[in-house]
């Protein structure tokens, strides 16, 4: 499970952090952005395991990321957990064909458990 690269990509910092520090306590490398304009370029150089998004965020919101990501041949496949406080956040995850769905707040071991699934 270690050794594993995921991008995690939220407007807010403290999100960011958190989910940082937990992921990092699994051994895996945690890249960090709060510019959804950044996304495709890290996809790119960094070739992650598995990309978390939240879903409202200025100018390209997490669905949109992941509309973008399963167009595209090379990375159709990565995995992909939204992460959102959003009461219609399950079913827009559902239809942009993420993997998975995690409320804000987040539970600790349902994080722990959906990023173990997708990569373990």
């Amino acid at each position: 499970m270690a050794n594993k690269k995921i991008l995690i990509c939220d407007d807010d910092e403290g999100i960011l952090d958190v989910l940082g520090l937990i992921l990092e306590e699994t051994g895996h490398t945690i890249i960090l952005e709060s510019n959804s304009l950044n996304i495709w370029t890290l996809i790119e150089q960094e070739k992650p395991d598995l990309f978390i998004a939240d879903l409202w965020m200025p100018v390209l919101s997490g669905d949109q990321l992941i509309n973008m990501i399963r167009k595209n041949p090379n990375y159709k496949d990565l995995p992909v957990i939204i992460i959102s406080a959003s009461r219609d956040g399950a079913q827009i995850a559902d239809d942009c064909l993420a993997n998975a769905f995690i409320a804000k707040p987040f539970d600790y071991d349902y994080l722990l458990n959906t990023v173990n699934r997708l990569i373990g």
